[in-house]
């Protein structure tokens, strides 16, 4: 079975001369389906660089990227696009919501740019907000629902087209603590039925809940390894 991730000696340089800086230097990573992988690493270690070249919104200077098989370096600016919508699912720190929109409707937005029916749209959508356990807001707009309620619908937003991967930037950066743990409940739920899932994230806490914890520094891996034990907690706690 081919990995979801295959990274392959990727470097990404800015600048030239003296004022080269190297935000990537030589990783190689592979993920492969049904893994939950953290990424962590301080600032300036090259991580929000990763993230944005394995979510398709940037390019390596050199080395290889395969998403699903597809190598990406291979492909189009409409062809990203698609890739993008297809094969990946986004999950933000600051949500990235509608205002004045409904849950539902927010959730199906990804679907909308295939020219999807609306009834099956919205089917999909629900089933979304389902898996996230938000099935009765359905109908609220984002400022009628808590912080972690609305991170949870744009995992749902995510969800919905099936991605190959669940790629989230610091996503519980802007939760409190009871909201980080039913963000973290939702996330293993989600792995242990079988979804692919990367989080970036600064957070010692989150980092040890993931099955594999990768560090950064200065643009390279330094640790692949798995977190020390912190107890996962029952799954469907967010319920």
């Amino acid at each position: 079975m081919r990995p979801v991730l295959d990274v392959r000696d990727l470097t990404k340089v800015y600048g030239d001369g003296d004022t080269e800086v190297r935000a990537l230097d030589g990783v190689t990573l592979q993920v492969e389906k049904g893994e939950y992988v953290a990424v962590m690493g301080p600032s300036g270690s090259g991580k929000s660089t990763l993230m944005n070249i394995l979510g398709c919104l940037d390019v390596p200077t050199t080395g290889r990227y395969l998403l699903d098989g597809v190598d990406v370096g291979g492909l189009s600016d409409e062809q990203l696009a698609l890739a993008r919508n297809r094969l990946i699912g986004f999950v933000f720190q600051s949500f990235n919501l509608i205002p004045r929109t409904s849950a539902v409707a927010n959730v199906e937005l990804p679907l909308a740019y295939s020219g999807m029916k609306a009834a099956e749209r919205r089917r999909r959508a629900l089933f979304s907000l389902d898996l996230v356990g938000l099935a009765d807001r359905a109908d609220h707009e984002p400022n009628q629902l808590s912080g972690g309620q609305q991170q949870r619908v744009a995992v749902a937003r995510a969800l919905v087209t099936e991605p190959a991967l669940l790629l989230a930037d610091e996503p519980t950066g802007n939760l409190d603590s009871h909201a980080t743990e039913d963000m973290l409940a939702v996330l293993e739920e989600l792995n242990a039925a079988g979804r692919t899932i990367v989080i970036i994230t600064h957070e010692d806490e989150v980092g040890a809940r993931a099955d594999r914890l990768i560090r950064l520094l200065d643009g390279r891996i330094t640790a692949d390894s798995k977190p020390e034990p912190a107890g996962r907690h029952a799954v469907g706690a967010h319920r």
